[in-house]
This record gives structure tokens, sequence and C-alpha cells, in this order.
């Protein structure tokens, strides 16, 4: 479980003050290797040295010199290839654009949506309101919105639990994993709610856009408790030293990710990684049921 509150740690990395501009890049330098997936969140990833895994950008740009095994994954930036560039998989961004110099080469797919809204984060944590983080509307909003977590983990722990918990199970023990695959996952919806909206008539397209839609937003829902769960329970055994009740541990959980919502810039980037790390789990174990998605007969 220690890797679950190194992911919050690193995942959502920002300075308590000042805007994410001033994040310096993380950078793999030449003649580094990177084993697993790179994820950089509010600021830009530099790949120079030779990465195994996808890397990708939350909030920020990619620049690739070196190799990269994998997807190059852009959520609100830029992909820049230079001419030594090697890519082995696909190249997809959102909200930004590819920039390829001459000698770069890419083995995969190469998909941009520049006009895509580069407020990304939006998916993930909810409209902007352009206020302060102190504003009282602001802070009333966040407030209704933890007491609506709190209604819905009830919820569900009374009707799913064991699911629930297999899904938790999930975020314990392969959070990064998880959140890379919540990243891509929350990407191909993307893309196909795009899809949907640009090349299917409204008759078609807009029932399968809400689809989408609903899909993205249960996926969350999900996974956010697995998120509590899983936070809670590892820290009531560190802290308190015993095993608390599953709904017992859901809260302690909500309720320290609730503290962290109040943060200007770690509550944003706290909540974000959290959801990508329930989006992907609720992938993973199939809404905790640990089934195939479809069955052929």
């Amino acid at each position: 479980m220690h890797a679950v509150l190194a992911a919050f740690l690193l995942l959502a990395s920002p300075a308590p003050a000042g805007s994410p501009e001033s994040l310096p890049a993380l950078r793999l330098e030449a003649g580094s290797l990177a084993r697993h997936q790179l994820v950089a969140i509010g600021r830009d990833l530099i790949v120079a040295g030779e990465a195994l895994g996808d890397v990708a950008a939350v909030d920020g740009s990619v620049e690739v010199s070196g190799r990269v095994d994998g997807d190059v994954v852009v959520l609100g930036g830029d992909a820049e290839l230079l001419s030594s560039a090697r890519i082995g998989g696909d190249v997809h961004v959102l909200g930004g654009s590819i920039h390829t110099l001459p000698g770069a080469r890419v083995q995969g797919r190469m998909v941009s949506y520049p006009t895509a809204s580069s407020a990304l984060i939006t998916l993930i944590e909810g409209p902007s309101l352009g206020l302060g983080f102190s504003s009282p509307l602001v802070m009333a909003t966040k407030l209704a919105l933890l007491a609506a977590w709190a209604a819905l983990l009830l919820l569900l722990f009374a009707a799913s639990g064991r699911q629930v918990l297999e899904t938790a199970d999930e975020v314990r023990r392969e959070p990064f994993r998880s959140f890379f695959v919540g990243l891509t996952g929350l990407l191909a919806l993307v893309l196909t709610g795009l899809f949907f909206s640009a090349f299917t008539g409204g008759l078609v397209g807009v029932p399968l856009l809400v689809l989408v839609v609903l899909l993205a937003l249960l996926l969350k829902l999900w996974g956010m408790i697995a998120v509590f769960y899983a936070l809670g329970e590892w820290l009531a055994r560190r802290v308190f030293h015993r095993r608390p009740r599953p709904l017992n541990a859901a809260t302690l959980g909500l309720l320290v990710l609730g503290l962290l919502k109040f943060l200007p810039w770690v509550g944003v980037w706290a909540w974000t990684a959290a959801s990508l790390i329930g989006i992907g789990a609720s992938l993973s174990s199939k809404f905790g049921r640990r089934e195939p998605w479809f069955e052929l007969a």
C-alpha cells in the first residue's frame, strides 16, 4: 500500500504556491532508461533517453528526442518529436498539436484534436467556476460535492460492497498501472465522443455521446469510492494500527482527500490523480467482477 501513497505524492505534486507554469519539466535524460510508464501532471515531459513503456502528460506537453517503446499520450498540450525521436506505438494528442521534425519515426498512428478544450481537467474535476479557491461559492460547492460523495459511498457499500472492495484491491496492488489505464481509457472515451459528434447525425450521435459521458461518469464514481477505501484502510493501519471496518475506512479516505480538496493546486492534482487511478481500477477489475467485458457465445 506504500505505492498508493506514493502515487498520490508523485502524480499530484504541484507547488503549493504559484502557477503550474513554474513547475520544472519532468526529464528522462539521454542515456537513462525508464522501465515503467512516465507521467507528468501540470508540467512538461522531456524524453531524451529510452522509455520502455508509455509516456503521458496531463496539462503539459511532451518532447521526445530519444526512444519510446509504447504510446505517447498528451491531454492539454503539444507533442514535439525531434529528428532523433523513435516511437514504437501511437501518438495521441487532445487539446494540442503534433510537431514532427524530419527524421522522426513513429511506428503507429498519430492522432491530434487541437480544437478540443485545453481545460481537460474539467473532464475529471468538474467545470471551472472562474473564481478564486477561497470564494464562498467555491467552498460551498466543494462541501456539497463532498456530501454527495458521502451519500454515494453509503449507497455503493450497501448495494455492492464486495465488488467495491475488489476494485479497491486493484488500487492497492497496481496504483501506477491503474493511473495509466485510467488516463488512456479516458482518452479513448473522449476520442469516441468526438467521433460520434463529428461523423454521425444528431439522431444517432447525440444518444451515443450521452452513453459515452455516462460511462465515464460511472467509472469515476465507482473508482473513487474504491480509492477512498484503499487510502483509508492504509492510513488506519499505519496511524491507528488496527484494521477498520470497510465503511469506516472509506469514510476516512474521503475525509483525507476532502481536506486536500480545499488546498489550492494540491487539491486539484490530488483529486485528478485519484480519479484516474479509480477509473483505471474500475476498468481493470471490470467494476470488481473480474469477468471478461464481452463473452462469445
